[in-house]
Parts: C-alpha cells; structure tokens; sequence
C-alpha cells in the first residue's frame, strides 16, 4: 500500500493526523505533500494548526468530521 493509500484510508477511517503521526505510522516525512496529492484526487481534508509547548504543527481531518 502507498503512503497516500494508506493516509486516504486512515483519514477515511475517521482519524486526524499529524505530521508525527504520519511518520510514526507510514514513514511519510511530508504528509503536507501527501495531503495536496489526495486534495487533487477530490477528497476534501481541511487543515487546523495547533500549539503544544510552545510548538506548533498542522492537524489534517476529513472536512466535516466532527472529531479531532
């Protein structure tokens, strides 16, 4: 299974993602990359920045969803 395969499948599973979490789960280091490519298949993922300890990162959910 391809990254975005595998990312396509968690996002429609219900999960949101992170970077860490894309590269914890499928090895990916660009899931921003990965993400435009499945936004050009038509899925519509929506993009909410988040701050822990200071550090922010980019949390990537199916459009809609109401989950984190």
């Amino acid at each position: 299974m391809s990254q975005n395969e595998a990312i396509k499948a968690a996002l429609l599973s219900g999960r949101s993602l992170t970077p860490l979490d894309a590269l914890e789960d499928f090895g990916c280091f660009r899931l921003a990359a990965r993400v435009a490519d499945l936004r050009r298949e038509g899925i519509d993922i929506e993009c909410r920045t988040e701050t822990t300890n200071g550090k922010r990162y980019a949390r990537y959910r199916l459009r809609g969803a109401d989950h984190a």
